[in-house]
């Protein structure tokens, strides 16, 4: 799949062709041609292949059944890294907010697992709230029938999940507390998704197919340093309906691969841009409407096709120039132009928010994630320029380094793999502020919050809000009596991190007036310019860093 000449392309074609005719007796070798034809439908070398790929995945739905009435052992496809293939079902305890996504959008496709329920127990104080009577069983009786008063109380034209649904819409509370509600409960829900929502048969429409003739960009020849440096790239605001639809392939392809990302399950439709990369790649930009939005930082997602093949995604969590980078691309494609693509991204995001420090979680490269150790991820980031910003770690990488260009064929052994990704990494593209992030976590913010609730205000989380708002708005000199409710929601959040700046009431008249358009802007219609603002306000910018190290 990655050799690019006639003859190589003539010995593709003659095995797919042969594969095709095969008749499969063992899951994992058809999985593993099932990756290979999406490969080869995503970096296609001529139409004649993309042809052939199409053809042999649309037959996998008929595959996977006839290999289920068998008996072969199909356990695999039920894998994170195989699930979704066309033909089988997903199960999980999938959160609120998806699960009533799902029931919205998919309707009979989607339904209560036959192992629907863990623990029967946690049903006992939420359920009769929906069903009369039933305190008269659940309170004072062993192996109560959930699923017989569940069945027996749902009307015929709906499904039993649809009806408790509907029951949870009913409350009197809001969405957050429903969620938090519903999740308690743990109940497994079984969606088997349409040929179209799977990973066989998941297609964005494109204009045109980029065709590989030649060899994929490698790592090494990625500069990521001349790449955030490339002009501008047109961005594309989508219509609300056209945003939509990128949104429900968002979550239909984090869902059936048992994954759930914060921007996509509250993306908002109204906010989605679309660039185009170049090679068949093309980015969609989500951002996450006012109500939604985290306290600090300011959250986008992306979601990455090739082709019209969705490879991969991306996160962004963003405070002043810093933003730490969540990057996953599937297992299907991470020979296909990796780095390039990373790159690309991150000057996309470089462009739109005016980010320039990006950092790595420790869990990105391995920390208490076997699957980051395996693919070797800490050396995806260090070969790029990223770096340690733990100094002893740093002096670790260059250890490592040394040992990997004077010994051949030596590979970094997992143990070590796993001391290096203990911390943060980061690449900065401006110079003058090197290593101003290195200390910095968000997390510090938020935990010296705690430190002055328990100090200062007995535990109280109230009274720690009030006393703060109360602070703020004296030292600012502000009047909000005409502000929005996200508005005032902004100001009660970012007012317990300002309370913490004993010299707020001394600032200049300019840097408070311009704090309280940063406040603002936290609600405004896009994030970005919340950053551009922080990014421009020196002061609180070496405050926020301070707190936060």
């Amino acid at each position: 799949m990655h050799r690019f000449s006639l003859s190589d392309r003539v010995v593709i074609e003659r095995t797919s062709s042969q594969l095709a005719r095969r008749k499969f007796t063992d899951a994992e070798a058809l999985i593993r041609y099932h990756e290979a034809l999406l490969f080869l439908r995503a970096y296609p070398q001529n139409l004649k292949l993309l042809k052939r790929a199409e053809a042999q995945l649309a037959s996998f739905a008929k595959r996977v059944e006839e290999m289920s009435k068998s008996d072969v052992d199909i356990s695999a496809f039920g894998y994170p890294e195989a699930s979704g293939i066309a033909g089988t079902a997903v199960v999980d305890s999938f959160g609120y907010y998806i699960v009533h996504w799902l029931v919205r959008t998919q309707q009979v496709r989607v339904a209560l697992d036959a192992d629907w329920v863990d623990d029967t127990n946690r049903l006992a104080e939420t359920w009769p709230r929906f069903m009369p009577l039933l305190d008269e069983d659940a309170m004072v009786e062993a192996n109560v029938p959930y699923r017989k008063w569940l069945r027996t109380g749902t009307p015929h034209d709906l499904s039993e999940l649809q009806w408790l649904m509907k029951r949870f819409d009913s409350l009197s509370i809001n969405d957050k507390e429903k969620a938090e509600l519903y999740d308690s409960l743990q109940l497994y829900v079984r969606w088997r998704p349409a040929y179209r929502a799977t990973r066989t048969g998941m297609r964005l429409p494109v204009r045109a197919i980029f065709y590989h003739d030649g060899p994929l960009i490698r790592r090494k020849d990625v500069s990521l340093n001349v790449e955030l440096e490339r002009p501008p790239l047109p961005l594309a605001r989508l219509s609300r309906s056209a945003g939509q639809k990128i949104l429900d392939l968002a979550r239909e392809t984090s869902t059936i691969r048992y994954r759930e990302l914060y921007g996509f399950t509250h993306g908002d439709a109204a906010r989605v841009l679309k660039a185009e990369l170049g090679r068949g790649i093309d980015l969609f930009i989500v951002g996450v409407p006012p109500e939604r939005r985290l306290p600090l930082r300011a959250s986008h997602a992306a979601l990455i096709f090739k082709n019209g093949i969705v490879v991969g995604y991306f996160e962004g969590l963003s405070i002043c120039e810093r933003m730490e980078s969540g990057f996953n691309f599937y297992y299907t494609f991470r020979e296909g132009e990796t780095a390039w693509i990373y790159a690309r991204t991150l000057s996309v995001f470089k462009q739109l928010l005016g980010v320039t420090a990006f950092s790595i979680d420790p869990y990105q490269i391995g920390h208490e994630n076997e699957e980051g150790i395996e693919s070797g991820a800490y050396w995806f980031y260090r070969k790029l320029g990223f770096r340690p910003t733990q100094s002893e770690l740093l002096k670790l990488s260059l250890d490592e380094e040394k040992k990997i260009a004077t010994r051949a064929g030596y590979r970094t052994p997992a143990r070590t793999l796993r001391k290096l990704a203990a911390g943060y990494m980061i690449y900065e593209l401006a110079t003058e502020n090197r290593g101003a992030w290195d200390e910095f976590q968000v997390r510090e913010i938020g935990l010296a919050v705690q430190r002055r609730m328990a100090r200062a205000f007995g535990g109280d989380p109230e009274k720690i809000r009030e006393r703060s708002l109360q602070e703020v708005t004296r030292a600012l000199d502000l009047q909000s009596y005409d502000w929005k409710a996200v508005e005032l929601k902004a100001l009660s959040d970012l007012a317990l991190v300002l309370a913490l700046i004993p010299d707020l009431d001394r600032w200049s008249k300019s840097e408070k007036e311009q704090m309280i358009k940063v406040i603002r802007a936290k609600a405004s219609r896009d994030e970005s310019k919340y950053l551009r603002l922080l990014q421009n306000h020196p002061r609180l910018r070496k405050e926020i860093i301070r707190i936060g190290s």
